[in-house]
C-alpha cells in the first residue's frame, strides 16, 4: 500500500481510536483519520505509512455518520483547543467509556472489570476555569482569510493549530471559557498591539508579550488575567492593568508573570502583581481553594466536584481511618475528605504545591491533614503508621514500578486510583492485582470536545 499507488482513496470510518482520530483497514492495516467518526463515508489521502498502520488526511466526507453535528465553533478543526465538537456529546461520552474499557483488556489483561457509562460533565461549553492564549509574531490565517490583504499577520493572540508549536490564531473567542472570557480577551489584545512592543517571535524568540492566560471562579465570577511577557517593563504593565480593571469590574487580580526560558509555558521566574489580589478563590464541594497564577487546579471546576465525590464515595470512610494521599498537589482531595476521615498525610514534591495545601487546609478551619515533600516512594517509606485507604492521583506518565511495589508492602485495605490515562491506568492497575481485586472503575469527564477522560477506580485487597 503505497502512497503512489493510493494516494487518494474512499473509505467507510469503522472505529475511534483513543486520542480522537477515526479508523479504517486497508489491506488489514489500520489507518488513522483526524476528524473522522464511526459511520462516516469519507475521500482521504494516505499521508505516513509505517509497517504496522498507516496515517490520512481527511479530504471530504461524502456521506456524514449519523453522530456528527455541525460543530459552532467557527476554528472546530483547526484549533487545537477542541478535537470532537462534530461529535455528539452523548456518543463522546460513549467513545471515552469505551477507551478505559478496551485500555483495562488490551494493555492490563484485564476483562470482566466492571466500567460504569462515564459521568457527564455539568456544562459542554463555556466549562473551563483556564484558558492560555499564545502571542505570536505571525498569524496562522484560517481557510476564508487567506486572500484578505486587510488582514495584519504579524500579530496573533489565540491558540494553536494541532500538532504545531507556532502556528497560531488570532482566537476572537473560544466557546470553551466563560463568555466574559472572550471580551477580556478581545479587550487585552487591543491592549498589546497598542503597547508599542512586539509580540514573542515563536522561532527566534525575540519579542516581549508571550501570553495572555485568563482564569476565573465559577462561585463568584471574578477573572484572574496573568500577562507572560519576556522581559519587566513596569510602568507599561501598570498601564495596561489599569486600563483592564478599568474596563471590567469582575477582574479582581492582575499579576505579570516574567519568563526569559525559550519554552513554551506560561509561567515565569519572576511574578509582579499589577493589581488586586494574586490569587482567586473558589468554592468545591463546600471549601474555599485559594489559586495563584501558577497554582495547579481541575479546569473544570463543576466536572471536578463530581470526580472528587466519586473519589470520596469509592474511599468508602467511616470516620476513623488514616489516609495516605499520594500525588497530593494543592491539597484538594484530602481537604475534600478531610470530614470523613481520623487523619490523612499527602505526599507531594513539588514544595510550591505543598505550600498551597498547607494554606487551603489552614482556609477551611482543617486540622487533620498533614503535608510531606519530597519524593513519594520516600515518603512511603518514612510513614509512622500504615494507612487502612490510599488515594493516588498521579500524573500522566502514571505510577513508578517502585511506588507500586511499595504500595503492595504497605497492603492497605482500599486504593482508590484516579487517573487521566486509560493507557498508564491499565499498566498500574495489572501491576496492583497481584494483592487486589479491581472492583469498578469509573469515568468522569471534565473535557468535553475533546478525546481526554478521567477515571476512579476503586481495589479492594484479596483476603
Amino acid at each position: 500500500m503505497s502512497r503512489k499507488r493510493h494516494p487518494v482513496l474512499e473509505a467507510d470510518i469503522t472505529g475511534l481510536a483513543y486520542g480522537g482520530r477515526g479508523i479504517f483497514r486497508l489491506d488489514g492495516l489500520a489507518v488513522f483519520v483526524a476528524q473522522a467518526v464511526p459511520g462516516d463515508r469519507v475521500r482521504l489521502a494516505i499521508t505516513r505509512r509505517r509497517k504496522s498502520y498507516a496515517e490520512a488526511r481527511l479530504l471530504e466526507v461524502l456521506s456524514p455518520s449519523p453522530d456528527r453535528i455541525s460543530p459552532p465553533c467557527r476554528y472546530s478543526g483547526l484549533c487545537g483547543g477542541c478535537t470532537w465538537q462534530f461529535l455528539a456529546y452523548e456518543k463522546q461520552l460513549a467513545y471515552k467509556r469505551q477507551h478505559v474499557a478496551e485500555s483495562l483488556a488490551r494493555l492490563g489483561g484485564l476483562e470482566g472489570v466492571p466500567v460504569h457509562p462515564a459521568i457527564s460533565s455539568p456544562a459542554v461549553f463555556a466549562y473551563r476555569n483556564k484558558m492560555e492564549f499564545t502571542c505570536a509574531d505571525r498569524r496562522w490565517l484560517l481557510p476564508e482569510e487567506l486572500a484578505d490583504p486587510r488582514i495584519e499577520r504579524s500579530f496573533a493572540l489565540g491558540l494553536h493549530v494541532p500538532g504545531t508549536f507556532d502556528r497560531v490564531l488570532d482566537t476572537e473567542a473560544c466557546l470553551l471559557q466563560p463568555e466574559p472570557g472572550n471580551r477580556i480577551l478581545a479587550a487585552v489584545r487591543e491592549l498589546l498591539r497598542a503597547s508599542g512592543r512586539p509580540p514573542y517571535g515563536l522561532r527566534s524568540h525575540e519579542g516581549f508579550w508571550r501570553f495572555a492566560v485568563l482564569r476565573n471562579a465559577v462561585s463568584s465570577g471574578s477573572w484572574m488575567v496573568n500577562l507572560v511577557t519576556a522581559a519587566e517593563d513596569p510602568p507599561l504593565l501598570a498601564a495596561v492593568a489599569e486600563r483592564l480593571a478599568g474596563a471590567f469590574p469582575e477582574i479582581v487580580s492582575i499579576v505579570n508573570n516574567v519568563t526569559a526560558r525559550r519554552a513554551g509555558i506560561a509561567v515565569g521566574e519572576i511574578e509582579h502583581p499589577l493589581r488586586g489580589e494574586a490569587v482567586l478563590r473558589e468554592r468545591l464541594g463546600g471549601f474555599v481553594f485559594e489559586i495563584s497564577a501558577n497554582s495547579f487546579f481541575q479546569t473544570n471546576t463543576r466536572g471536578a466536584e463530581r470526580l472528587y465525590e466519586t473519589v470520596r464515595d469509592f474511599a468508602g470512610l467511616e470516620g476513623g481511618e488514616t489516609v495516605l494521599d499520594l500525588y497530593s498537589g494543592t491539597g484538594t482531595i484530602p481537604v475534600f475528605l478531610s470530614g470523613r476521615c481520623r487523619r490523612i498525610v499527602g505526599i507531594e514534591i513539588a514544595p510550591s504545591a505543598v505550600a498551597d495545601a498547607v494554606r487551603n487546609c489552614r482556609l477551611n478551619g482543617v486540622d487533620n491533614c498533614r503535608f510531606l515533600e519530597g519524593d513519594i516512594l520516600a515518603g512511603m517509606a518514612a510513614l509512622e503508621e500504615r494507612p487502612a485507604v490510599v488515594i493516588a492521583d498521579p500524573p500522566r506518565v502514571g505510577m513508578a514500578k517502585e511506588v507500586v511495589r511499595e504500595l503492595l508492602r504497605l497492603a492497605p485495605r482500599r486504593i482508590v486510583y484516579v487517573s487521566c490515562n486509560p493507557a498508564t491506568l491499565a499498566r498500574d492497575l495489572a501491576l496492583l492485582r497481584e494483592g487486589y481485586e479491581i472492583r469498578e472503575v469509573q469515568p468522569v469527564d471534565l473535557f468535553p470536545h475533546t478525546f481526554h477522560i478521567e477515571a476512579v477506580a476503586r481495589l479492594e485487597k484479596r483476603s
